[in-house]
């Protein structure tokens, strides 16, 4: 056998163990995708990015402009607007803190009168530019003046029903307690409308429930002309068992609907103390609330008319209850 002549170096390969280099796996990795493409608002060289910027900007700059009262964090809804409704408030003593009026203001009585009235209260004004004034009052007619409100303190509701009928017991009041209590009453307007019948009527306080519902706002001041000062205005956790403990107390509880079981002329629970239940216009009164009332009380109208408006309701019921007491005494 001839022998083999090649160097033994050549005829022996050591095997390396472990990954080698190569092209193998550059290919497939290739190969592999990159995700989803961003949306376009999301890619910093797109016209859509910045647009997007553009947009939070102008929507921050918005809610930084909006008005806030200490502790109150709902914006617009404690600014009252306008000269009439300005004076009107400060008339009343609606709690206030600031008063704003426009620099180039025109002063007319009403303006004089509204300083006049933060002087005497300790109210502080600020002067600020009518553009800056326009945004502060989300560019409602303000005629150069608004006034910023503190938030509105409610009154406990066992403690507003159990104070009146003491009050009542001792002769301290001449009619016996008469409340509203509204039952999904969301519009700040409507709401303001049944404290002005309710003060134009002997009413000792309203009863609105915490959620769902309208709260004494600046909208609420300005449509109850001042009446949301001297009517009380409590707030319910729930309104169902609010309305129980009224009943436990002593109260009459009845609740207007058009199908109700008794007519309000004349009404025989009028004389008793009374809470009135409303609904709102469209759905009425609530299953729950219906069925804790002690009554359902109907007023009649033409069959043309399919409802009335809440506060109209109110309104009507209220002088009907007050003239059956023998009428409002001053």
């Amino acid at each position: 056998m001839a022998k083999d002549s090649r160097p033994k170096s050549a005829a022996v390969r050591k095997e390396k163990k472990g990954a080698t280099v190569g092209s193998g796996g550059q290919g497939r990795r290739k190969l592999v995708g990159k995700g989803p493409t961003p949306k376009a608002e999301d890619r910093v060289y797109h016209k859509a990015h910045r647009q997007k910027q553009l947009a939070e900007r102008a929507e921050a700059k918005r809610a930084a402009s909006q008005p806030r009262t200490r502790g109150s964090g709902r914006g617009a809804d404690d600014v009252v607007a306008g000269r009439n409704p300005v004076v009107e408030a400060l008339a009343e003593r609606v709690p206030a803190v600031e008063l704003r009026i426009a620099t180039d203001i025109e002063y007319d009585g009403r303006v004089r009168e509204a300083l006049r009235h933060s002087a005497e209260q300790g109210i502080r004004v600020k002067e600020v530019g009518r553009r800056q004034l326009d945004s502060f009052t989300g560019d409602a007619v303000h005629q150069g003046l608004a006034l910023v409100l503190q938030p509105y303190e409610y009154a406990d509701p066992q403690e507003l029903l159990e104070g009146e009928l003491e009050r009542a017991r001792k002769g301290h009041i001449a009619q016996p307690p008469l409340f509203i209590a509204c039952d999904s009453i969301t519009d700040p307007r409507n709401l303001g409308a049944i404290l002005r019948a309710g003060a134009a009527f002997g009413a000792s306080g309203a009863i609105v429930p915490e959620r769902r519902s309208a709260g004494v706002t600046a909208t609420t001041w300005k449509t109850s002309a001042g009446a949301a000062a001297r009517v009380p205005v409590a707030q319910a956790k729930n309104l169902t068992q609010t309305l129980k403990h009224a009943q436990e107390q002593g109260y009459f509880v009845a609740g207007l609907d058009g199908d109700g079981d008794l007519s309000l002329p004349g009404m025989s629970l009028a004389n008793e103390p009374l809470v009135l239940v409303v609904g709102s216009e469209g759905k009425g009164l609530s299953r729950l609330v219906s069925e804790t009332c002690d009554t359902i009380v109907s007023i009649p109208i033409a069959a043309s008319t399919e409802s009335l408006n809440a506060s109209m309701a109110v309104g009507i019921s209220l002088y009907e209850i007050s003239t059956l007491r023998g009428g409002v005494r001053q």
